[in-house]
């Protein structure tokens, strides 16, 4: 150990640190079923694609609402029928 940035870290038994990663050491039954029923539902994707079409639902109901407010002006009805008349009109 000759780098003086690395710490030495306690030696620990093989049975000690797993139990400290997991930490199901002392739990009881009750205890480990519901900390596994809760890892099985987080991990879970089940209703993922519902809450993005949710979500992507409601941004298209924002952006709608905002171009609703924004044609509403007259400057921008202004430019809009400017822009079909000279669209339709025809050259000289």
């Amino acid at each position: 150990m000759n780098d003086p940035h690395l710490v030495p870290l306690p030696t620990l038994e093989p049975g000690r640190a797993r139990r400290l990663r997991f930490g199901v050491a002392g739990m009881s039954l009750r205890a480990r079923q519901f900390r596994a029923r809760v890892r099985t539902r987080l991990r879970s994707e089940r209703g993922a694609a519902t809450a993005e079409y949710a979500i992507t639902t409601l941004a298209a109901v924002g952006f709608a609402g905002l171009l609703v407010v924004i044609l509403r002006s007259g400057e921008v009805r202004g430019m809009l029928t400017d822009l079909v008349r000279n669209a339709l009109s025809i050259p000289a």
